[in-house]
């Protein structure tokens, strides 16, 4: 990514259209997401610096097909002055890009991965905005059929993933947003996801989507970056199994404990509060 200096006139659309950028708003997030707080913009003010990507992934197709094609009519002058030596040295370098690609795969397996020992999120898991002041659930909308250890199908337990950008509650989620201040205080929170989430697990799918784990990040396109603040998992006996125990067993184990009571108390109450 480079830096550019904001001049008079300068909006998020022709800066896209300056850089070669598939769209203002991807520009504006991705500033957003890694500029310093104190330089969020909402538009570009002339004199602040803005942060410009350079990943291709971030580029029009167009300039990245119009590079191509120029590469391959040089690559094409210079294959008809040496055919022979050419179709040798494409061979070998098919032959080493090949070794490189399995060695790359294999320090890929033994790499470690940021999302080691983390929790994948749950619906009940809630996260955090730094401009926020309340923290929300997750209202997982992207299926219905994934649940993280409970074997019941207990909803605050389905697995959340990328596309589940919902909270609840859906309004105003956050409380109120420290980048609408007034004389009077800080305006409502106007949640407005730009995209999906993002440092997801991609070698853990649901319904081809990547799961989300402790580290993933979603940003705002009001300025705010949400992280997760818990996942929501916890590790305690569920209703089934209290319900499957041997009572007589139990009292073995327990003999102070009334096991009879003991369930009757578990099925009585609600499954998370």
């Amino acid at each position: 990514m480079r830096n550019y200096v904001v001049q008079q006139g300068d909006t998020f659309a022709s800066l896209a259209k300056q850089f070669h950028l598939k769209d203002e708003g991807m520009l504006k997030t991705f500033h957003n997401l890694y500029c310093p707080a104190e330089d969020v913009m909402q538009e570009p003010v002339p004199g602040k610096t803005i942060i410009i990507p350079e990943d291709p992934t971030f580029l029009q197709k167009e300039n990245t097909e119009q590079d191509s094609s120029s590469d391959s009519i040089q690559d094409t002058g210079t294959e008809s002055n040496s055919s022979e030596n050419q179709t040798q040295n494409s061979s070998s370098e098919n032959t080493a890009k090949e070794e490189n690609k399995e060695e790359n795969n294999q320090q890929s397996e033994d790499s470690s991965s940021p999302h080691d020992n983390k929790y994948f999120i749950v619906q009940k898991g809630t996260v955090q905005c730094n401009q926020g002041f309340t923290f929300p659930k997750f209202k997982v909308t992207s299926h219905q059929k994934h649940y993280w250890n409970d074997a019941d199908g207990n909803a605050d337990y389905l697995a959340v993933t990328e596309d589940d950008v919902q909270l609840d509650p859906t309004a105003q989620p956050f409380g109120q947003c420290k980048l609408r201040p007034t004389s009077g205080g800080y305006l409502p929170c106007v949640y407005a996801p730009a995209g999906k989430w993002q440092k997801t697990y991609e070698k853990v799918k649901v319904m081809d989507k990547n799961c989300l784990t402790e580290i993933s990040e979603l940003m705002c396109s009001t300025g705010g970056k949400i992280t997760i603040l818990k996942h929501g998992q916890q590790s305690e006996t569920s209703k089934s199994q209290v319900n499957n125990a041997n009572t007589q067993e139990q009292q073995v184990y327990n003999p102070i404990v009334d096991f009879e009571a003991f369930k009757e108390n578990i099925n009585d109450q609600p499954y998370y509060s």
